[in-house]
């Protein structure tokens, strides 16, 4: 039909009585402008009138999957594909030399080739989008696989490109890349070791979006903000970013604070040395004053009952220390911040549980508290923690002991005076 116009056109121009010349050059002329023409109606059509009612009934519609595809802009790169069609077919006509009509038609080719990458490309965005507002994203990171699915799209792209460039079959193109198999491994290592890894990561459930990680090596510790084919993003506490290879989340070792999220309670450890030489037994005069604490009442009223019946089955006359038993200052410090910390609205009683001693050393007898709080974020934890020391450090002289800590000036001015 195309041809048929053609002739008909050519024929009508014979009859104006021009030159040979001048005829080709009319007829070449208007078929240019033609095919220009009818490129830019076909884009107006698409862009305009297609595109944009595509774009206003994923507006109304109630699925969301659609506006994604259209945010992604799959549509708009597609639509660059029908003034290419237009011109590849258009080119015979307009040209008469065969080496010119392939050269152009391979450069057209070359084109629709990469708009049809970019189609994909966005397709592939798109469904990672609707992925992820799934619920099962927040423990399967597809991204890494996404990024390998397009990497093989870009390969074909490209080995497609090529064969159209240097009129060879693609068969003959991928026996050439077997053979440089070792020199694409060797260029795509980090590629092939961060798929691999990925793969690891996402079967073994090892890390997520969201996670708090901290891997000392790589200056991380934060929530990690991305997971791509090759490095993992995180977001320290000062707002830096630290970047580590995936495949070092496999390789190397890192901690991982989302058992402790999900637990409901984030660990308090954290120890106060006693100067030993403030440890003492206690006297009856003591012993009043902390049977008068609240927290302390039921215990020293128990406790003492205990010792009592003790010493008496020992038949040892009151007032002697050797072989019987009484009660420390120490100990009872113990008792009390144990029923303190029970009693503390924001410590969970469901957890570890511990007030212990540790290994004495030269800086004194380490008393530690091993328990869990029940906010784990992160400024009301500090909040909690410094509230419960803030009490011990304040409460330990009641109990006649000492914090041990290294002498300062002022400690030498006292002994002076």
């Amino acid at each position: 039909m195309i041809e048929r116009g053609i002739s008909w056109y050519v024929e009508l121009l014979s009859g104006t009585g021009l030159s040979d010349g001048m005829l080709v050059f009319i007829e070449n002329a208007t078929i240019i402008v033609v095919t220009i023409l009818l490129a830019l109606l076909a884009d107006f059509i698409v862009k305009r009138i297609i595109i944009s009612s595509i774009a206003r009934l994923a507006k109304r519609s109630k699925n969301d999957w659609d506006d994604v595809f259209v945010k992604q802009k799959v549509f708009n790169r597609l639509a660059h594909l029908a003034p290419a069609l237009i011109v590849f077919y258009s080119l015979q006509y307009i040209f008469d030399a065969e080496k010119l009509v392939t050269f152009l038609g391979n450069l057209a080719q070359t084109y629709m080739i990469l708009v049809v990458l970019l189609v994909i490309d966005s397709v592939l965005n798109a469904l990672h989008e609707i992925y992820m507002k799934l619920p099962i994203s927040k423990e399967r990171n597809i991204k890494g696989y996404v990024q390998v699915v397009k990497i093989i799209f870009y390969f074909i792209a490209i080995l497609l490109i090529i064969s159209i460039l240097a009129n060879k079959t693609p068969t003959t193109l991928m026996a050439g890349v077997g053979a440089m198999a070792a020199v694409l491994m060797l260029v795509f290592k980090d590629t092939i070791l961060g798929f691999v890894a990925s793969i690891q990561l996402s079967a073994n459930q090892m890390v997520n979006v969201g996670d708090w990680i901290s891997m000392p090596k790589y200056n991380a510790d934060g929530d990690v903000i991305d997971i791509s084919l090759n490095t993992v993003k995180v977001q320290n506490w000062d707002k830096t970013i630290a970047t580590i290879p995936t495949y070092a989340l496999v390789s190397e070792s890192f901690n991982n604070w989302k058992g402790m999220e999900e637990s409901g309670g984030r660990r308090i450890k954290r120890s106060i040395n006693i100067d030993m030489n403030s440890v003492t037994f206690l006297s009856p005069e003591q012993i009043e004053k902390l049977g008068n604490f609240h927290l302390l009442k039921d215990y020293m009223n128990d406790k003492q009952k205990e010792i009592a019946d003790f010493n008496k089955s020992l038949k040892l006359e009151e007032g002697v220390v050797t072989n019987g038993r009484k009660m420390t200052n120490l100990g009872v410090f113990r008792k009390y911040m144990e029923e303190y910390l029970h009693h503390h609205p924001m410590i969970s009683n469901e957890m570890t549980f511990l007030v212990r001693h540790l290994q004495p050393t030269d800086k004194g007898l380490p008393v530690e508290i091993y328990v869990f709080s029940k906010d784990q974020a992160w400024a009301n934890y500090e909040a909690i923690q410094a509230d419960i020391f803030d009490h011990t450090l304040a409460i330990i002289p009641e109990f006649d002991l000492n914090v041990f800590q290294n002498p300062t000036g002022n400690d030498f001015q006292k002994l002076t005076e």
